[in-house]
């Protein structure tokens, strides 16, 4: 059995002045609108306002690293800029390698992506062998086994960010 959740935390973070944006893939719907939807309550109940939660889609988890990029640069380019970024993708293996080319490379590119951009990027990548998985970690299936990922990457988010964000002064 995995360890549900961020575990004990050493504060309440306020989140009250951040601006966060995910952006998600859109295979695998049904568990990508849970761990959104996830996200952004657990963001809500640290006081991330609703309008400053900006979302934005891609087709899939591979587009992640480049849409997370341009989706990050736009918001500056607006006067907009973000506190932090989750990339939200779900990826489950098949029967041939590409969910373990697609998963090494995605993670590796978010990996580099946190530098680039100079803020928090949040793994929001499920990599999992069955569908099962997928749903357990999305806190949708039947026996609720574990929790919605989703609320620990909001959790993150909000955290990296006032602890460590681009508007942080140290």
């Amino acid at each position: 059995m995995a360890v549900k959740g961020l575990g004990q935390i050493d504060q309440q973070y306020d989140g009250s002045k951040l601006r966060i944006g995910i952006i998600h893939a859109r295979w695998n719907r049904v568990i990508i609108d849970a761990l959104v939807k996830g996200a952004i309550e657990r963001m809500r109940e640290l006081g991330v306002k609703e309008e400053n939660i900006i979302v934005e889609t891609v087709p899939g988890s591979y587009e992640l690293p480049w849409g997370t990029k341009r989706f990050v640069d736009r918001q500056k380019k607006m006067g907009e800029p973000l506190d932090a970024v989750i990339p939200i993708g779900v990826l489950i293996k098949g029967s041939t390698m590409h969910f373990e080319y697609i998963s090494d490379s995605t993670t590796h590119a978010l990996m580099k992506l946190q530098n680039q951009v100079q803020l928090p990027v949040i793994f929001g990548l499920l990599t999992c062998l069955t569908e099962e998985q997928a749903f357990a970690r999305a806190g949708i299936d039947e026996g609720h086994t574990m929790h919605n990922h989703g609320e620990d990457w909001g959790a993150a988010a909000v955290e990296m960010s006032v602890k460590f964000g681009p508007n942080n002064d140290f």
